[in-house]
């Protein structure tokens, strides 16, 4: 298998051996409708290359994702589809919602009502003081600068 492993869809996908209906390809992407779509013109851009997590995804690839998410933002609003808004959303782990161990980017198009959105602890509710924020802040700070 060219750029992926045997057992990941999306390389299976990359490699022509799934149906998929592609909207865009390119050298290092291809994008494609969801197939369980939040709404109409739910898109996926997917890295032709097999990574599993964020961190592990090229800098120049991964701003070259966010780049064509943008095209397809675009596109989107331009086309007849509703679309108000968009949503961008990569879950990176399994825990964050990453059902497909391979990085790929949703671009959702959104509209008033459509019934999708993000649920909340009631302790999100509650603000952090300044001090407990910088020092969260501080030990992100660390880890950015001695990798």
């Amino acid at each position: 298998m060219i750029n992926g492993q045997e057992d990941c869809v999306f390389c299976k996908v990359v490699n022509g051996q799934e149906p998929v209906s592609a909207v865009y390809e390119d050298d290092s992407v291809i994008v494609i409708l969801d197939i369980q779509p939040v709404n109409q013109g739910h898109l996926l851009v997917i890295p032709k290359t097999h990574v599993v997590h964020l961190e592990d995804l090229a800098p120049d690839l991964g701003g070259h994702l966010f780049k064509v998410a943008m095209r397809m933002s675009e596109a989107l609003r331009a086309s007849d589809i509703r679309c108000e808004g968009v949503n961008l959303l990569l879950a990176d782990g399994e825990v964050a919602g990453q059902e497909i161990p391979h990085v790929h980017l949703h671009v959702i198009p959104r509209f008033d009502g459509d019934g999708f959105g993000f649920k909340f602890d009631e302790s999100y509710w509650v603000l952090p003081i300044r001090e407990e924020l910088d020092e969260i802040a501080s030990k992100i700070n660390e880890h950015i600068y001695n990798r």
